[in-house]
C-alpha cells in the first residue's frame, strides 16, 4: 500500500478544516465582505476574448499526418510562423535577456508536430505574443507624458474576488478570473439550489481562440437532484469540453461501479458515502426522541447526497497538485483529474448557471505578482549580470508557469541565497512558457524586466510540451552560459545547492554524467486512465532506459551539448515525459559511443520532504520560507513539521 505523502497530510488538514471556513463564511453572510476594489471589473455578462490573430496560418512543410486541409489550424505557415515570434523588436537591452534562450528555439517549428498540442502551442504564441509587444510599445509612448498606464496595470491580478448577492438575470452568472488558477486556489459558491428541479452547473472555463465561438472547458461540474437518461438517483456528472474533441469522458459521483472510483491527490474520485443510505438519526415528535432514519418502519431510507433542493450548500473547489477538488459543507465530495491541455492556469471565468439561487461567490488564493515597488529586499532578490569572465559551475533551470508569482519569489527568496548563486558561480533562471491571457503575460513580462532570471519560451505553457524546457535548460546551459553540469528542477522543490555541488565534487565525473534520483526498472503506463499513459505508437519497448526523476537532476556539461545539437540536426526523440525523455537521450547517445556514469541519489524526494533532504518536492511557498529559516538556525535539513 502507498505510504501517504506530506502533501496528502496537508490535503488532510485543508478538508479537516473546511467545516470551519464553512461555517465562518456563513457567519460572513451576515456582515458582508469588504467590497474587492477589482471587483466589477472581473464580473462580466457576455464572453469577450482577444480578436486579434496577427498569423495566417497558410501552409507548413511537415509530415502526410499535417497536410489536412480540413483542419485550418494544423497548416501553418514557417514564415508567418517565424515572423511572429522570432522578428526583431523595439526591446532595450536589459529587456532582452529574458529572450536569450527564445532566440535559440526557432528550430522548435520543425518539431511542433512531435509533441501532443505542439502546432497548437506555437500558434497561439503566436497571438500572446503580438499582444504582449503591442502593449509593452502602447505603455513606452505613454510612459514619456505619464505613468499612468503602469498604475493601471496595478493590482491586475488580485488574490481574490468576491460577489454578495450573485444571483443575475436568466439564472447565469459569471465570474471573471483575470489571471487563471494555481495549485491552492479556491472557488466557493453559497447558493440554494431551487426551481422545478434544482438541477445546476459549474464550469471552469478557458479563453476562446481568435475564431473560435466558445472558450473550451476545463470542468464541467453538472448536479442532477433527479438523475439523469443513466439513473434515477441523484448524481453529479464532471466532464471537459473542447472545440476539437467535444465531450470528454463522463466522470459520475455516485460511479456506476465501485471499481470505477480512482484517486486524485490520493483523494477518493467521489466520496463513498454519496449514494449510500444515511444513517443519521432523525428527531420525531414533541418529546425529542431521535430514532435512527433506518429503523423507522414505513419510512424509505434516505440516501446521502450533498446537495438538496431547498437547502442552503457551501461548496468549494480547489486546486490540487493532479486535480480539482470538491468539498461541500467541510465533507470532501468529488475529485477530479487534469486532462491534457485543459490546466488550471488557463481558467479564465467561472460560469454557474441552472436551478440554484446563488447567495455568494469568493475565488482566493489567486495567482499574484508582489508589488516590486514595495518589496524591501528587491535589490537581493536580482539575479547577477551574466560575465564570460567568471566560469559557471552549474546552471540550474527551474520549471515554472507564467502565473506561479508567490512560488518564483520563494525560490528567489530562499535556496536562491546561497552564497554560489549570489556570486555567480551558480547560475539560476526559471523557464517559463507563455500564457493566453494578456494579462498574465503582462505581469510575467514585469517581473522579468524587474529580476532578470526568467527565460521566455516561444510556446504556450502545456504539460505536455514540458519536454522543450528540458531542451531550453539544456540550450541556455551550453550556448548562453558555459556551465560544467546543467540542473533541471521546479518551482515546488527546494534544492539544498551546497550538498548538491558537494555531491558533484565527490563523484569527481566531468563527462557523460547522469545524477539525480534514478529509476532503472520502470515500464510504460499502458492504461489510457493514466496521467503517464504512453501508447505503444510512442514507446514500444517494454522498459524505459534508466532516467532519472523530475524534480531534480544533473547532466554534464557533454550531455546538455549533445541534446542541443541533436535538436538543430533533428534527431532527438521528442517525448512527451521529460526526465523519461532525458533518459532516451542518454541512452541513445550511450549507443553512440558515449560513456555513461549514472549516479544515484537517495536523498532526492520525489513526493515531499524527509530529514536529511537533498531536494523535497512539492513545497509550497510557505513550505519553502520554513526550510530556509530551519536551514539558516539549526544548519540541518529538517523538514517542517518536525519539531
Amino acid at each position: 500500500m502507498k505510504a501517504e505523502t506530506p502533501h496528502l497530510t496537508r490535503m488532510k488538514k485543508w478538508y479537516g478544516g473546511a467545516l470551519v471556513s464553512s461555517l465562518f463564511m456563513l457567519l460572513l453572510l451576515r456582515y458582508g465582505f469588504m467590497k474587492n476594489p477589482v471587483e466589477e471589473s472581473y464580473l462580466m455578462n457576455p464572453f469577450s476574448s482577444n480578436g486579434t490573430n496577427p498569423l495566417e496560418w497558410v501552409r507548413f512543410t511537415a509530415p502526410p499526418a499535417l497536410q489536412n486541409p480540413g483542419n485550418a489550424s494544423q497548416v501553418i505557415s514557417i514564415d508567418a510562423i517565424a515572423f511572429s515570434l522570432f522578428a526583431q523588436r523595439n526591446l532595450s537591452k536589459g529587456e532582452q535577456q529574458s529572450l536569450l534562450t527564445w532566440n535559440l528555439l526557432k528550430n522548435l517549428i520543425n518539431h511542433s508536430h512531435a509533441l501532443p498540442n505542439g502546432v497548437e502551442a506555437i500558434k497561439e504564441a503566436g497571438s500572446a505574443w503580438n499582444s504582449l509587444m503591442d502593449s509593452i510599445e502602447e505603455e513606452k509612448l505613454g510612459y514619456v507624458n505619464d505613468n499612468s498606464s503602469r498604475k493601471a496595470k496595478e493590482k491586475q491580478c488580485p488574490h481574490f474576488l468576491n460577489k454578495m448577492n450573485a444571483t443575475e438575470p436568466e439564472s447565469h452568472y459569471k465570474l471573471r478570473v483575470p489571471c487563471g488558477l494555481t495549485q491552492g486556489s479556491s472557488i466557493t459558491i453559497i447558493g440554494i439550489p431551487n426551481g422545478l428541479l434544482g438541477d445546476f452547473r459549474i464550469d471552469l472555463t478557458g479563453e476562446a481562440l481568435p475564431g473560435e465561438p466558445d472558450p473550451p472547458i476545463i470542468l464541467h461540474y453538472n448536479v442532477r437532484l433527479h438523475g439523469d437518461k443513466i439513473t434515477e438517483d441523484p448524481v453529479i456528472v464532471q466532464n471537459t469540453w473542447t472545440i476539437a474533441h467535444d465531450w470528454g469522458e463522463e466522470v459520475r459521483c455516485p460511479p456506476p461501479t465501485p471499481e470505477e472510483n480512482e484517486k486524485v491527490d490520493e483523494l477518493e474520485q467521489c466520496n463513498k458515502l454519496v449514494g449510500k443510505d444515511d444513517n443519521r438519526t432523525i428527531r420525531v415528535h414533541s418529546h425529542g426522541l431521535r430514532l435512527p432514519l433506518l429503523g423507522l418502519q414505513g419510512v424509505k431510507p434516505r440516501r446521502y447526497f450533498p446537495f438538496k433542493q431547498g437547502s442552503l450548500f457551501v461548496a468549494t473547489l480547489r486546486v490540487g497538485p493532479e486535480g480539482v477538488q470538491m468539498t461541500v459543507d467541510g465533507k470532501h465530495v468529488t475529485s477530479f483529474a487534469y486532462r491534457e491541455t485543459l490546466e488550471p492556469w488557463l481558467v479564465s471565468e467561472v460560469r454557474i448557471s441552472g436551478d440554484v439561487k446563488l447567495i455568494s461567490v469568493l475565488a482566493s488564493g489567486l495567482p499574484t505578482s508582489e508589488d516590486s515597488d514595495h518589496t524591501v529586499d528587491i535589490e537581493a532578490l536580482k539575479s547577477v549580470p551574466l560575465s564570460l569572465q567568471r566560469p559557471v559551475d552549474l546552471f540550474i533551470g527551474v520549471f515554472s508557469t507564467a502565473n506561479n508569482f508567490k512560488r518564483r519569489m520563494a525560490v528567489r527568496r530562499t535556496w536562491m541565497q546561497y552564497p554560489e548563486v549570489r556570486s555567480g558561480t551558480v547560475v539560476v533562471r526559471f523557464f517559463v512558457g507563455l500564457h493566453k491571457n494578456h494579462i498574465v503575460n503582462d505581469e510575467l513580462w514585469n517581473e522579468a524586466r524587474t529580476y532578470g532570471d526568467i527565460q521566455l519560451m516561444p510556446f504556450v505553457d502545456y504539460y505536455s510540451l514540458i519536454t522543450w524546457k528540458t531542451l531550453a535548460i539544456c540550450t541556455f546551459g551550453t550556448e548562453v552560459v558555459s556551465a560544467k553540469f546543467v540542473m533541471k528542477t521546479d518551482d515546488d522543490a527546494f534544492v539544498r545547492l551546497d550538498e548538491v555541488m558537494a555531491s558533484l565534487s565527490r563523484i569527481n565525473v566531468t563527462h557523460g554524467l547522469l545524477y539525480g534520483l534514478i529509476n532503472s526498472d520502470s515500464q510504460p503506463h499502458r492504461s489510457t486512465d493514466s496521467k503517464w499513459f504512453i501508447s505503444p505508437e510512442e514507446w514500444s519497448e517494454e522498459k524505459y532506459p534508466p532516467w532519472a526523476h523530475g524534480p531534480g537532476y544533473v547532466v554534464s556539461h557533454d550531455i546538455a551539448k549533445a541534446v542541443y545539437k541533436r535538436f538543430n540536426e533533428v534527431r532527438l526523440k521528442m517525448f512527451k515525459l521529460e526526465d523519461v525523455a532525458m533518459g532516451i537521450w542518454i541512452a541513445d547517445m550511450q549507443k553512440d559511443g558515449l560513456e555513461v556514469h549514472y549516479e544515484k541519489e537517495e536523498r532526492i524526494f520525489n513526493e515531499g520532504c524527509k530529514d536529511g533532504y537533498v531536494i523535497a518536492h512539492y513545497q509550497g511557498p510557505r513550505e519553502m520560507m520554513c526550510l530556509w529559516q530551519k536551514l539558516q538556525e539549526t544548519k540541518r535539513a529538517r523538514c517542517c513539521g518536525d519539531p
